[in-house]
């Protein structure tokens, strides 16, 4: 078994993305269903700091795909 890591395989870096991409998505949903109350997100229309955070996460992880 191999570790959930982005090795040098393009379709595992593709999933990660995809999978980070859905845990955000999932949280901004639980967020505006009902607030996850950590600091920031304690009302429901903070769910615009998840999808900059989302951003962000994804911009490093396309980065780091992207061998120097």
């Amino acid at each position: 078994m191999q570790p959930l890591t982005a090795g040098s395989d393009p379709a595992q870096k593709a999933a990660m993305s995809k999978l980070l991409a859905l845990i955000i998505l999932a949280m901004m949903a639980i967020q505006v269903i009902k607030p996850l109350g950590l600091p920031g997100l304690r009302r429901r229309r903070d769910c615009w700091k998840l999808a900059v955070v989302a951003l962000a996460a994804i911009s490093v992880t396309a980065l780091l795909g992207h061998q120097w």
